[in-house]
């Protein structure tokens, strides 16, 4: 590849970064038109179609291997979250989830340029559900999914972070599913219990719909996701799958095969949760009552039961 060839792919691959940022291009075209003259602002929308149409070709061309690594990475993350000896999230939490969100690198920018004096965030990851009618089968084929939001909080910092986010009933699924849902207000959203206190926590928090968990610099932690919006990335699934499909129909009913890239993620979930259980698993109790045994009489000691008919 000639030196000038080179010179323009690595434009084109920061062109292309800048789309999939979508609020970040728009805001620093909006920054620009404010100190612009009109005229100027003319010629940049120019100069982006112009590169654009240039770029199209190969952007396009590297969108569907692009999601396949997204798709592998959150099963790779997942892994090694679950499999981690102190990640510190209650086995039974996971028992008793729906569905599953893994929300690898989750970005977050500070700063005028970049979002205009607020905490922004945008995340990509995937979605999967466990199988059945009542969510009671093995894990199912995913959806990808996006986050973003303008403001959010998590118990552990780091600019790029990972999300975990385990939905605890089915009209959380099929919300998530369906449309751009925003957390804490169109579904219920609680930073998951970790730790030796999340038995106690369990009641309170396993009433939200979904539960979120977060993972920066080596720490585990619940998340406060509030405000920020989850949605079904309908791009993202056309690229996995090769067509246009429906993310609620994928995930719920199955009308689509699982693909390659998502064997991790639901290998793992099939490990380490392969049932869901309706209520949390309680400790044996060794205090607890026996049942009568069947071979004690009932009649008192040293009498004979009674017949029940005539000789």
């Amino acid at each position: 590849m000639m030196p000038a060839a080179k010179k323009w792919r690595r434009v084109c691959d920061l062109f292309g970064a800048l789309l999939r940022r979508r609020s970040f291009l728009g805001l620093l075209t909006e920054a620009y038109g404010k100190i612009s003259a009109r005229f100027s602002m003319r010629k940049l929308s120019v100069l982006l179609m112009m590169l654009m149409l240039a770029c199209l070709p190969l952007i396009a061309g590297e969108d569907e291997e692009r999601e396949d690594k997204r798709l592998e990475h959150s099963g790779k993350i997942l892994n090694e979250i679950l499999n981690e000896p102190e990640h510190g999230m209650p086995q039974f939490i996971l028992d008793r989830s729906y569905c599953v969100i893994m929300l690898p690198g989750v970005k977050k920018a500070n700063g005028f340029i970049f979002t205009g004096g607020f905490g922004g965030t945008f995340g990509r990851g995937a979605m999967t559900c466990r199988t059945g009618e009542k969510f009671d089968g093995p894990w199912g084929a995913p959806t990808m999914v996006a986050l973003e939001g303008v403001s959010w909080g998590l118990a552990v910092g780091g600019a790029s972070t990972d999300i975990l986010v385990l939905v605890m009933n089915d009209r959380g699924a099929s919300s998530i599913l369906t449309s751009k849902v925003k957390l804490g207000g169109d579904v219920t959203a609680t930073a998951g219990p970790v730790g030796r206190d999340a038995a106690a926590e369990s009641d309170a928090t396993l009433h939200s719909e979904l539960l979120t968990f977060a993972r920066a610099k080596g720490l585990f932690a619940g998340a406060q996701l509030s405000g920020s919006t989850l949605r079904a990335d309908g791009s993202a699934n056309e690229k996995i799958y090769g067509k246009k499909v429906d993310a609620k129909e994928v995930v719920l009913h199955g009308s689509d095969a699982p693909p390659a890239a998502a064997k991790l993620l639901l290998d793992t979930l099939n490990q380490r949760s392969p049932k869901r259980h309706d209520a949390p698993s309680q400790p044996e109790n060794n205090s607890a009552p026996k049942a009568p045994d069947s071979s004690t009489p009932n009649s008192p000691a040293g009498q004979e039961p009674k017949p029940t008919g005539k000789s």
